[in-house]
C-alpha cells in the first residue's frame, strides 16, 4: 500500500514512557569528501556526507570479488581446499601482489587471504577468471549482484578495482555491500579481521589501520588511487552492537586512519540503541471502512529497535500514519500504515505496519449504513 499527501490525513502519536529525549547528537565532522555511518543492527544511517556521489572504489572493489567467492563457498561450488590457476594474466598484474606463481594453481583459502590481508591484485584475477572465465565476464557479475543487492550507484569493469573507465560506486553503496557480506556469510567473514599472512615466503600486514587500534574493528578493506585518494570500509562491534563506516577521498594513509576511527567511535558514543516494539506487539487501531469489524489492530512485523541520538530523549516522537479509514476486506498481515519515528538530530525513521487480524467485507446493510456515515461526513466537513 502506498502514502502520500492525500491520504496523510490521520496519524496518531504514541508516547513512549520509558524513553526521554532532549536534544540532538553531538554534530561530528569529517574531512572525508564523502562519508557515511550505518548501525548495522537497526540500519538507521547516522552520518552522512555526499554518500550518493560517485567515486572510484579503488581496492575496495576487493569486497564484491570476495562476496561472489564466499557464495561458492557457501553454496558448495567451491571449498576452502579448492585450487585455481595462475594465468600469465594474473601473474603479469601489477599494484599490490600476492606475489603467485604462473602456471601453478592456489587454495581458494589462500586467495582469500590473498585479496583481503594482502590486497593481492594477482589474487582477484585469479579468481575471477577461476569462477567465470575471463575477468571480464567476472566484472559483469559483480555488477549485476551489485543491483541485486540494491546498490545501484555502482558499476564494476574489473575485479580488483584498477581505475578504469565506467569503474565507480559510492559510499552508501559500499556501506550496503559490507553490511550483506557480514550478515550472509558469518562463517568466513572472520578472514577480514586477520592482521597479516605469508605466501611465497612473503608476509604481508593486513592494510586496514582499524585492526590495530582498540575501537572493536574486525574488518573490512582499504582503498587507494591517485585519482580517488585514500578510503576505508569499516565496522566495528562493542557490546553485541555493530556500526559501519565508509570515509573517502582523503589525502594520506594517517588521515584515513584518523577520520575512520574518529567516525565510529562518535557513532557509538553518541547514539544509542532502542527498543519500541517487540515483534507482533500492537502498535495501534486503524479504522475500517466496508468492514465487519470497525477496526484492525497494526502491528510490527519485527522487533522494533531504532538508533537515536542519546541526548536527543525530550523531543522523541512515534507515530502512526494510515488512511482515514481503510477498506475491507483486509487480510492479516496486509500493510495498512506506517510508523514513523522522530527526533532532533537524526533523519525520520519508518517502517511498515500490519494487519493483526483478518476484517471481512461487511454485509448488505453494513454497506448502506458505511455509505450513509461517509456521505453524512462529507457534508459535515
Amino acid at each position: 500500500m502506498k502514502y502520500n499527501t492525500l491520504f496523510l490525513r490521520h496519524a496518531i502519536v504514541i508516547a513512549i514512557a520509558c524513553i526521554g529525549f532532549s536534544g540532538a547528537a553531538l554534530a561530528v565532522e569529517t574531512t572525508a569528501k564523502q562519508a557515511i555511518v550505518i548501525d548495522a543492527d537497526t540500519g538507521n544511517v547516522l552520518f552522512a556526507k555526499n554518500a550518493d556521489e560517485t567515486v572510484g572504489p579503488a581496492s575496495m572493489t576487493k569486497m564484491m570479488t570476495i562476496h561472489l567467492l564466499f557464495e561458492r563457498l557457501k553454496d558448495g561450488r567451491l571449498s576452502l581446499e579448492s585450487e585455481l590457476a595462475v594465468s600469465e594474466k594474473a601473474w603479469k598484474m601489477g599494484g599490490s601482489k600476492m606475489w603467485v606463481e604462473v602456471g601453478k594453481t592456489v587454495k581458494v583459502e589462500d586467495l582469500i587471504r590473498g585479496i583481503v590481508v594482502q590486497s593481492g591484485n594477482d589474487a582477484t584475477i585469479v579468481v575471477a577468471e577461476g569462477l567465470a572465465g575471463t575477468e571480464e565476464a567476472f566484472a559483469e557479475e559483480m555488477t549485476q549482484k551489485a543491483k541485486a543487492l540494491g546498490m545501484n550507484g555502482t558499476n564494476f569493469r574489473n575485479a580488483s578495482g584498477w581505475p578504469a573507465p565506467d569503474h565507480y560506486t559510492t559510499v552508501r553503496d559500499l556501506a550496503t555491500l559490507a553490511m550483506a557480506t557480514i550478515r550472509e556469510f558469518p562463517d568466513y567473514y572472520h578472514y577480514y579481521s586477520e592482521k597479516e599472512f605469508t605466501y611465497s615466503k612473503i608476509k604481508q600486514p593486513n592494510r586496514n589501520p582499524l585492526l590495530y587500534k582498540d575501537i572493536g574493528a574486525d574488518g573490512l578493506k582499504t582503498g587507494h588511487t591517485e585519482e580517488s585518494g585514500y578510503g576505508l570500509v569499516g565496522s566495528a562491534v562493542r557490546d553485541g552492537r555493530r556500526i559501519v563506516m565508509v570515509a573517502h577521498g582523503m589525502g594520506s594513509m594517517r588521515e584515513r586512519s584518523e577520520q575512520s576511527a574518529r567516525l565510529i567511535s562518535w557513532a557509538f558514543r553518541e547514539w544509542g540503541q532502542y527498543a519500541l516494539f517487540e515483534s507482533g506487539e500492537t502498535v495501534g487501531q486503524v479504522p475500517v471502512w466496508l468492514g465487519a469489524n470497525k477496526t484492525v489492530p497494526a502491528v510490527v512485523r519485527d522487533r522494533l529497535l531504532v538508533s537515536v541520538p542519546r541526548n536527543a530523549r525530550k523531543g522523541m516522537k512515534v507515530k502512526m500514519v494510515h488512511q482515514e479509514a481503510v477498506p475491507g476486506p483486509i487480510a492479516k498481515g496486509d500493510e495498512i500504515a506506517r510508523l514513523v519515528v522522530s527526533a532532533k538530530g537524526m533523519e525520520d525513521i519508518e517502517v511498515p505496519l500490519y494487519a493483526g487480524a483478518d476484517v471481512e467485507r461487511a454485509g448488505f446493510f453494513g454497506n448502506i449504513g458505511a455509505a450513509i456515515s461517509y456521505l453524512l461526513h462529507s457534508l459535515v466537513s
